[in-house]
């Protein structure tokens, strides 16, 4: 490293690679067709196929039937069965916060009460939407059912 000046500077051996000179003339052995071969839709520019494109045959997208509905205004509510409150001490405010902390909705959103298992403790629920049943189970427990916000 006697003479390092800033006119010896060269990358390492390896690290650069000239770049293919495409359709420069027959010395570059790219010359021509530049690669692409002969004629066709991939050979002009902004040739490109789409992803969905099955080379002429059927797509999947219409050889498929169309089936079913979905009701974008449906309302998708989280369903927390009365079983699950079991374990809730007596005289407990059970809403939404108290069910995520206890890991029995994940997400935010509407929640709906529903009467799987049973309860024997006075509990205090509030929440969005409740069964018929699941109200009859809270109530037999010496417990009430409140919807501030009913949804049906």
């Amino acid at each position: 490293m006697a003479n390092v000046r800033i006119g010896n500077l060269r990358p390492a051996a390896g690290a650069t690679k000239v770049s293919k000179r495409r359709g420069k003339g027959s010395a570059t052995g790219l010359g021509g067709t530049a690669g692409k071969g002969h004629k066709g839709k991939k050979a002009r520019s902004g040739g490109k196929i789409p992803a969905w494109f099955e080379g002429g045959q059927m797509p999947i997208q219409r050889r498929l039937p169309k089936r079913g509905f979905t009701n974008h205004m449906r309302t998708e509510f989280q369903v927390v069965n009365v079983g699950a409150l079991a374990g809730a001490p007596a005289g407990t405010v059970v809403d939404a916060t108290w069910l995520r902390t206890q890991r029995l909705v994940r997400r935010a959103g509407p929640i709906k009460l529903l009467a799987g298992g049973e309860i024997k403790t006075s509990l205090t629920v509030q929440v969005d939407a409740a069964s018929e049943a699941a109200k009859k189970a809270v109530e037999a427990a010496g417990g009430k059912v409140e919807t501030p916000n009913p949804r049906s």
